[in-house]
């Protein structure tokens, strides 16, 4: 695949939410709504996997997936991911962003506030943060259980305080109601895209 030349992102929409909050659904009903003309999902998880995948012979499809092989590997990757932060804040954030060419970045899995501060230091007057919560009933509801190691690990609880967020999304699954709360979202993009 070419690489296309570098450009600077006219919005980041930089999205965080607990396991099963349904991120993942949200940006990809905006994607749907703005275009891939417009807008391209950032996977911040992609590129760890991938590197993931490769040093321990796994397979990246099933690690990508939303199955259990991925539920299976998630407190190891989790702690790998933590050691390859420490000697490198930015370094999944570059890996995620390298190709993105489109005005409006989504990235879809903001998991620690260094996460989040890469992207406002880089794009300062870019970014936008967006907090996708539900019940836990909800996520149960989603095939989410507790996970000791996991759901109370910096990955899942890094940015649970402390983030003044300019969006906060409630997805407990009514379509009209995460359309009403995802308007000015969408209006903030085709604006910045035009």
């Amino acid at each position: 695949m070419e690489q296309t030349e570098r450009t600077e992102p006219k919005l980041v929409l930089v999205f965080s939410g607990k396991r099963k909050s349904g991120k993942d659904h949200v940006t990809d009903l905006l994607q749907t709504r703005l275009g891939p003309q417009v807008s391209c999902i950032v996977r911040l998880s992609g590129p760890l996997k991938q590197q993931f995948a490769q040093d321990h012979g796994l397979d990246l499809d099933l690690l990508l997936g939303p199955g259990p092989y991925k539920e299976r590997f998630r407190s190891q990757m989790i702690h790998w991911g933590e050691d390859q932060r420490r000697n490198d804040p930015g370094f999944f954030c570059r890996l995620a962003t390298r190709n993105a060419t489109q005005p409006v970045w989504m990235v879809s899995d903001a998991r620690r506030i260094s996460d989040l501060t890469w992207f406002r230091t880089q794009y300062p007057t870019q970014t936008r943060s967006v907090r996708v919560q539900c019940s836990d009933q909800t996520r149960i509801s989603r095939g989410w259980s507790f996970t000791v190691g996991v759901d109370d690990a910096e990955s899942e609880c890094g940015l649970d305080s402390g983030v003044d967020w300019d969006w906060i999304i409630s997805n407990d699954g009514d379509p009209q109601d995460l359309e009403d709360q995802l308007r000015p979202v969408i209006d903030l993009a085709l604006k910045a895209a035009s």
